[in-house]
């Protein structure tokens, strides 16, 4: 039986009592949805609030570079199965949001927790999962994250002092595979990973790693692409039973598919039947505002989310296929990454011959990649703005983290 905060010891009840009161006040004040305050209020009062909010629960923990939110939505829909989940997948991704999560959901049995890279070998030490789930990791905001080695090896030294725990990792990145290399229990997912720029050598020994169609090997260890359990095909997956099941997501492009492939995974490792899990996958279609679209002014927005190049990589495969005008909005606030040079690695170049706006407060240095790129563009800082100069129709909206949820509020706000 789970713990709630009638059984915790005393003084984790009463932190996580104030911490939801501080959570009621933040929204009453407008100051906020509450989901990091709560939860920071909390682990203030008793720093081992998340290893004792997670005791008795069943936990499941999904980190990467790119997709833990949209994973872990789909994760624990699928785990819903099961029983009731608490669950942080509106972005609240560190410590704070998880305590605030599962203080909302006391007596749940169930636990998905998205959890920011960065902060994974200190929350699967307090919280013991049964699942990690491991999706990508490239290079993010350096002045941000860090360097993406670090992240790697302090992931790869996690993953083996968790004896028992599944872990779920991509073997078609090179990163996630040296990562999960030494981990006890293994489940292998061939995702179809088309970024290779943070992994020309091998995390382990440096040595160059070579690729051969899907498949790809160290030249100077033994780091290799292990066989997959479970596969993502054109639109379907296939299972380690060999079956082949069509996914009809809502949700656009290759890497969503990606994503479902990898929860189906985790949650069967959970005991969810994957027939069941592929059911309840196929009716996530708002991930906190992402693949939104809003109508303003005879044009039919689609908002789309991007923080790094990996992401906006596979983001503008999918506007290709559309090949609709774009609005491109950057900014550069701490939650961003304040160093812009990352636009560089991004390949533009796939948007020449559109109508293409460069949009946000850091309009002008997107607008200097592009030049560079030679798509053609016009500046407009406003992005509500730039969707009313582009012609009526459909629209195609990018935005990196603070740009996109300023957007997003704004839109809701004129609704």
């Amino acid at each position: 039986m789970n713990d709630s905060p009638a059984r915790l010891p005393l003084r984790t009840a009463a932190a996580v009592k104030l911490g939801n009161l501080s959570s009621t006040l933040s929204q009453k004040m407008g100051l906020g949805a509450g989901g990091m305050i709560g939860g920071r209020v909390a682990l203030k009062l008793d720093p081992q609030a998340l290893a004792r909010l997670t005791h008795g629960r069943r936990v499941a923990v999904v980190t990467g570079t790119n997709g833990k939110t949209t994973s872990t939505m789909m994760l624990a829909r699928a785990v819903g199965a099961l029983g009731e989940v608490a669950t942080n997948h509106s972005g609240a991704n560190m410590p704070d949001g998880h305590v605030t999560a599962l203080s909302k959901q006391p007596d749940a049995p169930y636990a998905v927790l998205e959890c920011d890279e960065g902060y994974f070998p200190a929350v699967a030490g307090a919280s013991n999962p049964a699942v990690a789930v491991i999706l990508n990791l490239s290079r993010d905001q350096l002045d941000r994250v860090g360097e993406v080695r670090t992240i790697e090896r302090a992931l790869r030294d996690t993953v083996t002092k968790l004896p028992n725990c599944t872990i779920v990792a991509n073997c078609d990145d090179v990163m996630v595979t040296s990562a999960a290399w030494n981990a006890q229990k293994v489940i292998w997912v061939a995702t179809g990973t088309g970024w290779h720029h943070d992994s020309a050598s091998c995390p382990r020994c440096g040595n160059p790693i070579r690729w051969q169609g899907e498949h790809w090997h160290c030249t100077g260890c033994d780091l290799a692409r292990p066989h997959p359990n479970w596969i993502t095909a054109d639109e379907a997956m296939i299972t380690p039973e060999h079956q082949k099941l069509e996914l009809r997501l809502t949700l656009p492009g290759k890497f969503n598919q990606a994503n479902a492939v990898m929860a189906s995974a985790a949650a069967h490792a959970l005991g969810v039947p994957t027939d069941e899990a592929v059911r309840r996958l196929r009716g996530v279609s708002n991930v906190s505002g992402r693949y939104r679209t809003i109508q303003r002014n005879g044009r039919s927005a689609r908002l789309l989310l991007s923080k790094n190049p990996a992401g906006w990589s596979e983001t503008l495969t999918v506007v290709k296929e559309a090949n609709h005008p774009a609005v491109l909005v950057i900014n550069a606030n701490e939650a961003d990454g304040r160093d812009l040079s990352w636009l560089w690695d991004v390949p533009f170049e796939r948007l020449q011959g559109r109508t293409v706006i460069a949009s946000g407060e850091r309009a002008t240095d997107l607008a200097v990649r592009l030049t560079y790129a030679e798509v053609q563009h016009t500046i407009v800082p406003d992005p509500l703005k730039a969707i009313d100069q582009m012609p009526q129709g459909a629209v195609e909206v990018i935005a990196n983290y603070t740009a996109f949820r300023d957007l997003n509020a704004r839109a809701a706000a004129d609704e």
